[in-house]
């Protein structure tokens, strides 16, 4: 679904007027598309409210003056220390056009392995897919219910429903159910990647606080 959101034209400026529009309640932003690239801002709240409506990949109808554009939210920036988001790139997309995005993995069900005393294992959190605008979820559930222990799970295995192409190795693990002896192993070993993934909503998100703004 998309959603509209009103966006307001600004002026090439400096770190002191874009410190301005942060502190007025407003996102500094930058319309990318063919041979353009637009400075923008929009209310963050708006902005907020927005992406939980449409989903991290969803389609954005911005509004600048009398003018929409479909959109999608190419990139955010975040402060590290206050998680605020202080700067996004909005990407002029054409519907009929595939688009390559990162979603996220999210793991549906108990897996009969945990169930027999194993643990689930969840090796990545996100794959890069392309696919039409419209055809882009929000997230790709994986059904790990009948995973045993010793069982593995693939990028291979992820059901596409005809809709989007992975573009990775299908050979990847995304999940597994390991063995209680095998977890404490591991455990004892090299830290674990954490289980949470960082990005918002569906799609990688930077959050490199050294990123030059150039809009």
């Amino acid at each position: 679904m998309s959603v509209v959101l009103e966006a307001t034209e600004r002026v090439k400026d400096k770190n002191s007027t874009l410190t301005k529009i942060r502190q007025a309640g407003n996102i500094p932003a930058v319309l990318n598309g063919p041979n353009q690239s637009q400075p923008i801002y929009v209310n963050s709240a708006d902005f907020l409210k927005t992406i939980r409506t449409t989903g991290r990949n969803g389609i954005i109808k911005l509004a600048i003056e009398n003018n929409q554009h479909s959109v999608m939210l190419q990139e955010l920036q975040t402060d590290p220390i206050k998680s605020e988001i202080i700067h996004a790139d909005f990407q002029i997309v054409n519907m009929s056009t595939e688009v390559t995005v990162d979603v996220n993995i999210n793991l549906v069900g108990e897996a009969s392995g945990v169930k027999d005393g194993g643990v689930l294992q969840q090796s990545i959190h996100s794959v890069s897919i392309s696919a039409l605008p419209t055809d882009i979820p929000q997230t790709i559930d994986v059904d790990v219910s009948n995973v045993e222990v010793g069982d593995v799970v693939k990028v291979e295995d992820i059901d596409t429903k005809g809709k989007f192409t992975i573009n990775q190795d299908t050979s990847q693990v995304v999940a597994s159910v390991l063995a209680p002896r095998q977890e404490e192993e591991i455990s004892t070993g090299e830290e674990q990647e954490p289980g949470e993934p960082e990005n918002l909503e569906g799609r990688e998100t930077n959050e490199s606080a050294e990123a030059t703004e150039e809009g």
